[in-house]
């Protein structure tokens, strides 16, 4: 790739004798959605955590819109328009779903719950509650939501960042067809889409729903026990013999196929400390 967003190279993770990831390559482009796909264990929660700054990696370096940020505080980094949303439903619970996401747009810009800015706030807020379909649950509270509307909530409170990088961790966990069939269209449509004075976001995708991440993305990078075993468009990944080796065994069969397809069975957890594994 040679325009990236988002540009890590030779990222090293060990915890002890145990090496999470090992000499990693990933590039997101500025714009559209690229894809992180692996088993269970594979490293892709950890390199998340590095992206986001809640890991320093032990070797590597990490580029974000031509800057080393490595150093950066997780804040800082969000600031500089980097989100993300975890694996298991990471909301505030007790709180309406319009002040979920308020919250996340007041952390996101100083002094955001006084004056013009309240007001600029509140219609973006209410913008997002539109453009995500939750008007009907807007003041209930968060955790009497049931998972696929809790997914479009987490999605709204990083939306409402307006991310410049967004990080999505398995959205589509929990979701039955139709949910996913939406939530398909929504993403393709915000990456297509600019945000007021921003342009639209650029999302690196972790998915274990394979159709999905065959349909919208446009560049996927693949990670077995640490390593990158694959990168390139999804017609590439599909056919490459290492991600056939890795995920189908000696089955022959293309990696489409079913939703959630761990093929390999699962893999140890990864050692990461973080709040969800992959």
């Amino acid at each position: 790739m040679s325009e990236s967003l988002l540009a890590a190279r030779g990222l090293t993770i060990r915890f002890g004798g145990l090496v999470a990831l090992n000499e990693v390559d990933l590039d997101v482009a500025p714009s559209g959605i690229t894809g992180l796909i692996g088993p269970n264990g594979a490293g892709k929660t950890t390199l998340f955590n590095v992206i986001t700054g809640l890991l320093q990696p032990t070797a590597g370096d990490v580029r974000y819109d031509g800057r080393d940020i490595v150093r950066w505080s997780p804040q800082r980094r969000g600031r500089a328009g980097i989100a993300r949303t975890f694996q298991r439903l990471d909301l505030f619970v007790g709180m309406s779903v319009r002040d979920n996401l308020r919250a996340s747009w007041e952390a996101s810009v100083p002094g955001g719950i006084f004056g013009r800015h309240a007001r600029d706030g509140a219609a973006l807020v209410d913008a997002m509650i539109e453009r995500l379909g939750l008007e009907d649950v807007a003041d209930r509270r968060a955790g009497t939501l049931p998972t696929g509307i809790g997914r479009m909530v987490e999605l709204g409170r990083a939306l409402c960042t307006r991310p410049r990088l967004l990080l999505l961790d398995e959205p589509s966990s929990g979701l039955d067809g139709t949910e996913t069939a939406r939530f398909r269209d929504l993403l393709v449509e915000i990456t297509g889409t600019a945000q007021h004075d921003r342009p639209a976001p650029a999302v690196l995708l972790v998915e274990h729903d394979v159709r999905l991440v065959m349909e919208v993305c446009e560049q996927i990078t693949v990670l077995d026990f640490g390593q990158q075993i694959a990168r390139g468009t999804p017609q590439e990944v599909r056919h490459d013999p290492a991600v056939i080796a890795a995920y189908l065994g000696d089955s022959g069969a293309e990696l489409t196929g079913a939703r959630s397809t761990e093929l390999t069975g699962a893999r140890s957890t990864e050692l990461t400390g973080a709040r969800s594994t992959t």
